[in-house]
Formats: structure tokens, C-alpha cells, sequence
């Protein structure tokens, strides 16, 4: 089932996320509804804060567009760095510049409450950080100096495009 999803201000957002105890069928139908709300929305991760859930469960797309479901996630190790634009499910049409690590492995439980470990680099790194923050209360916007619209993204894109011809010729 597709949620809706909560935006900045709501108080759930700002809140530390409770651990996910029971394995379940409410569960599973939780971490479906959080893919298919994903699917949807066209973003690359969610947290179940994000669709009015207070437990620690999260989903992130990967580059092979592969749904990676982290249940109890926790962040175990991280290298390298990369810095570029984030934005937010729950702050549309708002991006920050934002550092992160290059390469993330995290300790979760799958629904069936197995513990995995995951890696990955990347947009799908930088998406681990994101959303594990969203579980203990945390939005991107707290990381970047200011906020940018995607009109200002593209101005700023096409500055660098254009000084990029330039330079060429």
C-alpha cells in the first residue's frame, strides 16, 4: 500500500525511532508498504518515520535498483569521502551540499530478523547515512549551510557548463 509521506515539521520526524522486536506479518506488510511508497515516490530511500512509523526500519535502492531492506540498521564502518547534493522525501524540492562517506557497511536484520551485513559506495552509501539518521530524529537539512531549489541547481549546472565550453575553446 502506497503511504503518504510526512514532511519536515511533523513531530515524528524529530523523534529516536524504537527497535523492531517482533518478526512478523505486520512487519513484512510495513517493509512492503515502505518499498511500494518508495517505488512510487520516485526517491532512492525511505525511512518508516517518513510514512508515520516510529521504528527503526528503513529501505534503500541500490544501483542495480535492487531494494535493500535494513531493519535495527546501524552504521559498523566507513571510508573515503564525497561530497554532493541530498535532498528529501520529506523536504520536496529542496537539496543541501552535504560530505559523506564514500563507502558504508552497515549491520542489520532482515524481516525474518537474520542479521546481514551490507556495503555499498556511493549514492547508495550516502542513502544508508541518510536514512539511519532519519531514524534517530535527524534531517539532512541540520548538515548543509543552506538549502538550495532545483531551479537554483539547474542555474548552477548550467554556470558550470557553460564555463566548462569556455575553458575549451
Amino acid at each position: 500500500m502506497i503511504r503518504d509521506i510526512v514532511e519536515k515539521g511533523d513531530p515524528i520526524l524529530s523523534k529516536n525511532c524504537h527497535p523492531v522486536t517482533r518478526f512478523d506479518k505486520k512487519l513484512g506488510r510495513m517493509l512492503d508498504d515502505l518499498t511500494e511508497t518508495l517505488r512510487d515516490s520516485g526517491g532512492v530511500g525511505l525511512a518508516a518515520p517518513q510514512i508515520g512509523i516510529c521504528r527503526r526500519m528503513v529501505v534503500v535502492m541500490n544501483a542495480q535498483e535492487e531494494i535493500i531492506e535494513l531493519v535495527n540498521p546501524e552504521i559498523i564502518s566507513t571510508s573515503g569521502e564525497q561530497t554532493g547534493f541530498e535532498g528529501c522525501l520529506s523536504l520536496p524540492g529542496m537539496y543541501g551540499e552535504i560530505t559523506r562517506p564514500m563507502t558504508v557497511r552497515v549491520k542489520a536484520q532482515n524481516r525474518q530478523g537474520e542479521w546481514f551485513e551490507a556495503e555499498d559506495t556511493g549514492l547508495t552509501a550516502r542513502c544508508f547515512c541518510h536514512e539511519i539518521d532519519h531514524l534517530d530524529g535527524h534531517m539532512f537539512d541540520e548538515l548543509c549551510d543552506r538549502l538550495y531549489t532545483s531551479e537554483e541547481l539547474d542555474e548552477m549546472e548550467a554556470a558550470k557548463e557553460a564555463e566548462q565550453e569556455q575553458e575549451q575553446q
